[in-house]
């Protein structure tokens, strides 16, 4: 394969990058994936993923994991709670024969993670590696990291995210504000520190739409309640807002002014100490961004085509970017690097231009007048 006797650098332990490792690996590669965390039980923030058929599930079915996935996941997560500012339920999937999720099991983050990194040969992760910068060496890259320390790699895959330090050394196309910021909190022992909310979301989610605004909570298996708000808002709105997001009474009173039309059972969200909170404004790249190939460095994830969470795609896009590469460069099929590196970049930008502007339509969807009719509506294919 044409990846014989080459060291590759995965640049970020989040599916993506752990998946391409687990399945460059089955094929024998020399494959090294450096992480900013400092070890492996680092709390891991966020909601539960759900995960699609044709993308993070084969993932996992070309890695040989889904026993221990079906073993890890949360059969009744995915169901669906849609509701409006005043909590009148216009869906409600737990009592539903039917519901839209059955095809999009979720799993946790933390345990995902789990299964990938246990997956991996031993010292296949070097924890603590904050990737600095890099330059040509030879034929390859050196890398340098944080700590000190620095290595060599022919080819560089950049899986840090969405605010990838590597992506620039490939493309200087940079990313558009997409008009939403989103508030993330994480309410930790939530049966306890926000009874009333963790009793309405059940195990599962919960949209709540109105008034252009949306908050979005889902529940994990540590007991923790994550909701995120989203409102339309200048690009510069966090700088310029005067809050500390790291002081929870300024996010409250910023939170009790914004919503102030929705009914008071929301302020439930921080109404204890136990609770983390970070803003996150919501930026995509262009539907029709290109570049041209190198032969030791691409991207995969969020680094490639980042995009609001609104369809649910971002970790699924990332983890069939895994399998499609990993499958080029294990293939035979190419003659060079280069030409299996464009075919895959060819394939997932044309896939990523199409999940990019569904995924700006349900954005503009969800804080539209009409959010939930047209949610609705769409679930029943009209």
């Amino acid at each position: 394969m044409v990846i014989d006797n080459k060291k590759i650098a995965i640049i970020g332990g989040g599916p993506g990058g752990l998946t391409l490792a687990r399945l460059l690996q089955l094929k024998n590669a020399d494959v090294k994936v450096y992480e900013r965390d400092e070890n492996k039980d680092v709390r891991v923030q966020g909601a539960t993923l759900d995960l699609h058929e044709e993308s993070g599930l084969e993932a996992l079915r070309r890695a040989g994991l889904m026993k221990k996935f079906k073993a890890n996941y949360r059969p009744n997560a995915g169901k669906l709670k849609i509701l409006d500012k005043d909590l009148t339920i216009h869906l409600n999937e737990h009592s539903a024969d039917e519901t839209y999720s059955e095809d999009r099991p979720e799993i946790d983050r933390a345990p995902l993670r789990k299964i990938l990194l246990d997956s991996l040969k031993p010292e296949t992760v070097v924890w603590d590696s904050q990737f600095i910068s890099m330059e040509k060496e030879g034929e390859g890259w050196k890398l340098h990291f944080k700590n000190g320390n620095s290595y060599y790699a022919d080819i560089v895959i950049a899986a840090d995210g969405a605010n990838s330090k590597i992506r620039s050394y490939l493309t200087d196309i940079t990313s558009i504000y997409s008009g939403i910021t989103m508030i993330e909190g994480n309410i930790y022992n939530a049966k306890i520190n926000a009874p009333k909310l963790w009793e309405l979301v059940n195990g599962g989610k919960v949209f709540a739409l109105d008034n252009n605004q949306s908050l979005l909570f889902s529940t994990k298996g540590d007991g923790t309640l994550t909701f995120y708000t989203g409102c339309k808002s200048d690009e510069n709105w966090v700088k310029n807002s005067g809050i500390d997001f790291k002081n929870k009474n300024q996010v409250f009173e910023w939170f009790k002014e914004e919503f102030s039309s929705w009914k008071k059972d929301f302020h439930e969200l921080f109404e204890s100490g136990e609770i983390s909170i970070i803003p996150r404004p919501q930026y995509h790249y262009p539907p029709d961004q290109s570049w041209e190939t190198l032969s030791t460095l691409t991207l995969l994830g969020d680094a490639a085509h980042r995009m609001p969470p609104y369809a649910g795609e971002g970790v699924n896009m990332a983890m069939q970017d895994a399998f499609e590469l990993a499958e080029n460069l294990t293939n035979n099929t190419f003659e060079t690097i280069q030409s299996a590196i464009s075919d895959y970049e060819k394939n997932m930008l044309k896939r990523a231009s199409e999940i990019t502007r569904i995924t700006l339509n349900s954005t503009e969807m969800l804080h539209s007048p009409k959010a939930i009719e047209n949610l609705l509506k769409m679930f029943k294919g009209e």
